[in-house]
């Protein structure tokens, strides 16, 4: 029952599920997630922390820098989740628009960004 209340928990909140969607084409620096929500550094650490702890995103650590990922190999449930969660958001315009905005912020080297919001 823990397991199924964090992934709907994950999943209840509307820059939780922009930022996993935005993870299906590949893996992104977290000031690169903070780009695209528009949404304070600390704010976007914490949601990424829950997607983290419901298995849903995988983060490795490079220096001071922090990337996610989706899961390579989710359990079952996070792998069902994940793929409910994409199918249904595949079409849902702030995710398409999200998906437009990446291909800008993919381009961006990750210190400049990091150097916009305040990060050394």
């Amino acid at each position: 029952m823990d397991r199924f209340l964090a992934i709907s928990r994950a999943l209840s909140d509307a820059p939780r599920v922009r930022a996993l969607a935005a993870l299906r084409d590949g893996e992104l620096c977290l000031c690169q997630v903070i780009e695209l929500l528009k949404l304070a550094p600390s704010t976007v650490s914490r949601h990424m922390g829950l997607l983290r702890e419901a298995g849903l995103v995988e983060q490795r650590k490079e220096g001071r820098w922090h990337y996610y990922r989706l899961p390579e190999a989710p359990d079952p449930m996070a792998r069902e989740a994940i793929d409910w969660a994409l199918r249904w958001l595949a079409r849902e315009p702030v995710v398409v628009t999200d998906a437009e905005t990446l291909c800008c912020v993919r381009e961006k080297d990750p210190k400049e960004l990091a150097r916009c919001y305040g990060a050394k």
